[in-house]
């Protein structure tokens, strides 16, 4: 076995294709085939609306139904990337959720850069409206496929097709000249903060800012979604994530102390 094909599988198997409430069986099925055309192996169901058994879906496999065998289903998007210290939402541009924009060659680079050490998940949603604004505040940063606007819509499986090419292309390259990763990539830090740890955390961030009144009668959404493009350009790892749960914890403890001491109604 070549340097290159051992390099890029040690990468590979830590690299997750995730569909989220994928509608159409066939779709589950084609891009199982675009998966492993590319070296891919690792698919994962959110919420199918039919079973990834389904008989469509073996038949547009062609061959990659063993992937879709050892797909692992999960009932939420927050389940699927637990562990993850990375996860790149695949997306039409969108204003409302604002995340970093990158390019399918520009993620490819930092999710190989991150593979080398952690795990991390490239997540395509529905057919006809992709992922919800709550899945795509559990993304790091968005890809954006340029296609040519004048007929924008591409096919779920077209779009896995895209996203593996340039890992695959990313990871031959890192391998054939290692200890040289991309300009673009996001080197990743031991004792990273898994997904769940983020997530954790960013709860208890509300449930504290609720606690201390924080919004003052405002909606807590614009807060929250800046707050968390802040920590998690941070790069925090688990040990930091602990701290300042402390923090909150303490926070949240004065502000319980705080409610009782306030004098009653006359």
């Amino acid at each position: 076995m070549s340097t290159d094909s051992t390099g890029f599988e040690a990468a590979a198997s830590r690299l997750r294709i995730v569909l989220v409430g994928t509608q159409h069986p066939g779709n589950i099925g084609a891009a199982a085939r675009a998966m492993k055309t590319m070296g891919l192996l690792r698919l994962v169901l959110v919420a199918p609306e039919k079973t990834p058994d389904d008989r469509d879906a073996m038949a547009m496999a062609a061959g990659a139904d063993d992937l879709i065998a050892a797909a692992p289903v999960f009932a939420t998007l927050a389940e699927a990337v637990a562990d993850c210290r990375l996860v790149l939402g695949c997306t039409a541009r969108n204003r409302r959720v604002q995340l970093e924009q990158l390019s399918p060659r520009e993620a490819a680079a930092q999710a190989v850069a991150v593979a080398g050490s952690d795990e991390v998940a490239l997540v395509f949603g529905r057919e006809r409206t992709g992922l919800d604004n709550d899945e795509l505040q559990l993304c790091h940063a968005a890809v954006h496929i340029p296609s040519d606007p004048a007929f924008s819509s591409l096919n779920l499986a077209a779009a896995v097709q895209v996203l593996s090419y340039e890992l695959r292309t990313t990871a031959l390259a890192a391998a054939r000249s290692p200890g040289t990763p991309p300009v673009t990539a996001t080197p990743a830090r031991e004792g990273a903060a898994s997904h769940a740890e983020l997530e954790g955390f960013f709860g208890q961030l509300a449930d504290t800012l609720d606690a201390i009144d924080f919004h003052k009668g405002r909606a807590p959404e614009s807060a929250m979604r800046k707050l968390r493009r802040l920590y998690l350009r941070a790069g925090l790892d688990s040990a930091e994530v602990r701290l300042l749960r402390g923090v909150l914890a303490d926070a949240q403890r004065m502000a319980m102390l705080a409610g009782r001491a306030e004098p009653g109604p006359d």
